[in-house]
């Protein structure tokens, strides 16, 4: 791990003539380093006290639904998606947003692939089977749908330059013939109880990534794959940490690293680089709670003396959504329309919440504060 000489696969010449790659089964074999040590034992340290903060927050199945929206904004920007958090969020509290609908409908298919495995963990382990659910739950109806939703693929696939042909490709993973070999070998995997279980989650996206088992969302699904298998391990009680950030914002690091595995079988590299991203994230995750819980407290405060529960309960939505309009919140509360409509104002004058569209009808509402704070970028 700690220079070439280690072997993480071979390449097999493929009968159309091609070069792929055949990555190890897992696990290969680890030295520990002194700074490899560091960095679980930092990676260790944030994710429990992230688990502690997030099983005594007042509402963490609250907090968890826009960092579930973040992470989804910021996994499908690194595949290209321009929609931002505020208009993923807008567009889910019902008001218009101008941004193409194919790139809210990926966004919002991530969010529900997520939820979806988070829910299905309870009656099924992180598996093949699993792992194809959530693809189709991602990749249906959107621009990769004629990817093959939900099924592994049955051709070649590679990366590189985009447009570049195969023999021109940068990477080429396994071929259809040994695909479900390597699957299977990589499932046995996330099956056993290896320790530590953040180096067994690092070790499994990067050989999820190797193998590339879908004609599209590969690095989608393997992103997931963490979330899913802390929450599956009782690392965290809930999925509140999430690596799409760290990975999106030192993109160039994730995929040297991860290269540098296949080619180098630099190991070492790249599992300092995972729990780093680990700690960090953790932090940043227990930052944002804090901060948005300490807004959320304040707000209550001020709302208490009010004559109906109204603006209290509308204040709980802010937890889930910065973004109001008076027709989500009474579909949301089961209330008349001009009783959310109130209850809207008495917080706009309260200033907790401004009107973000200036429109006579179908208006729009955001608490800033709360959207600043999941929108700022992850300090890395």
């Amino acid at each position: 791990m700690t220079g070439k000489s280690k072997i993480t696969g071979k390449k097999i010449r493929c009968p159309q003539g091609y070069e792929a790659f055949l990555p190890n089964p897992l696990p290969p074999t680890l030295v520990w380093t002194q700074t490899l040590i560091e960095a679980l034992s930092e990676a260790d340290r944030s994710i429990g006290r992230l688990a502690g903060e997030g099983g005594s927050l007042p509402n963490p199945h609250l907090l968890i639904r826009p960092f579930i929206r973040r992470e989804a904004v910021l996994s499908s920007r690194i595949e290209g998606t321009q929609a931002t958090l505020g208009e993923l969020l807008a567009a889910e509290a019902e008001a218009h947003v101008d941004r193409a609908p194919a790139d809210l409908r990926e966004v919002a298919n991530y969010v529900t692939a997520l939820e979806y495995g988070v829910k299905r963990l309870q009656e099924l382990p992180l598996s093949l089977r699993l792992i194809r659910e959530i693809h189709e739950k991602l990749m249906k109806g959107v621009r990769g749908e004629t990817s093959t939703p939900g099924e592994f693929r049955r051709s070649q696939n590679w990366i590189g330059r985009p447009g570049c042909l195969l023999n021109d490709a940068t990477y080429v993973p396994p071929p259809p013939s040994e695909l479900m070999n390597c699957l299977g070998e990589l499932e046995k995997f996330l099956h056993v109880s290896f320790k530590p279980p953040l180096i067994q989650i690092a070790l499994a996206h990067y050989q999820f990534e190797a193998i590339h088992p879908f004609l599209d969302g590969n690095g989608r699904v393997g992103r997931l794959l963490i979330t899913l298998f802390l929450v599956e391990r009782k690392i965290l009680p809930s999925p509140l940490l999430y690596l799409s950030a760290y990975f999106e914002s030192t993109r160039d690091q994730y995929y040297t690293n991860l290269r540098a595995i296949t080619e180098e079988g630099n190991w070492q590299r790249w599992l300092e680089y995972f729990l780093q991203g680990v700690a960090r994230q953790a932090e940043d995750a227990i930052s944002r709670s804090e901060r948005i819980n300490k807004k959320l407290a304040q707000w209550r405060k001020q709302v208490a003396g009010s004559s109906t529960k109204t603006p209290l309960l509308v204040i709980d939505l802010l937890a889930t959504n910065p973004f109001l309009t008076v027709k989500k919140v009474a579909k949301e509360l089961k209330i008349a329309f001009t009783t959310a409509q109130r209850a809207i104002e008495k917080l706009e004058k309260m200033s907790i919440v401004k009107e973000v569209t200036q429109a006579k009808r179908d208006r729009t509402y955001c608490a800033k504060v709360i959207l600043d704070i999941l929108d700022e970028p992850a300090k890395i």
